[in-house]
């Protein structure tokens, strides 16, 4: 009895020191809190938050597709109040490949039609959340227009073009920042070949 007693005993301390280590883990976790969220559209995106240098690590890293249907679904659960960095690739007129845009204001692109619609201003700047100051200093601040196609050909000059940001910026985000690396000049067989690695400059 003395012995069965003993193992009981021995069971209940290993499953009290179990219950420990986990609250101790769980208390480190919110102890380090991340910075916020990066939104980026595709997994090879993941390259541009290092070369940004920032450390992923700090950051809940949400891929989110491509495309207004998929920022919906993705984002939903976000706090509106939460700070939301989307860094991608984006096309541009005129701006020169491999460098970087500071979003200022988020638009639709619809070039064939016009109506009165609302426009996004980013209230958060690349220097904010930690962009490495020596390519914050050389970003272009520009806006960013968003279609639902690859946008070929525009008469828009000194801005980007991507998928995803007007409808990042349609969810009500308070804390918004938006980063862009030229990826083209409006070609899609350059678009292709920069997120592949390869140096299209």
């Amino acid at each position: 009895m003395k012995k069965y007693t003993t193992l009981i005993i021995l069971v209940i301390l290993i499953v009290i020191a179990g219950i420990g280590t986990q609250l101790y883990k769980q208390t480190k976790s919110n102890q380090t809190p991340m910075k916020g969220y990066i939104l980026i559209a595709e997994e090879q995106e993941l390259k541009l938050i290092e070369d940004l240098g920032l450390c992923a690590d700090e950051w809940q890293v949400v891929i989110t597709g491509v495309g207004a249907l998929n920022i919906m679904q993705s984002t939903r659960s976000i706090p509106k109040d939460a700070l939301v960095v989307n860094i991608g690739y984006a096309g541009s007129s005129n701006f020169e490949i491999g460098s970087w845009v500071d979003v200022t204001e988020a638009r639709l692109h619809h070039p064939k039609v016009t109506y009165p619609e609302p426009t996004k201003l980013l209230n958060v700047r690349a220097k904010e959340v930690g962009v490495t100051p020596a390519i914050a200093d050389k970003m272009h601040q520009a806006i960013c227009y968003s279609g639902v196609d690859f946008v070929t050909e525009s008469i828009f000059r000194d801005c980007a073009f991507d998928m995803e940001l007007a409808f990042i910026a349609g969810m009500g985000f308070t804390r918004l920042c938006s980063i862009k690396y030229v990826s083209d000049n409006l070609d899609i067989h350059t678009y292709r070949e920069v997120g592949a690695g390869v140096d299209a400059r």
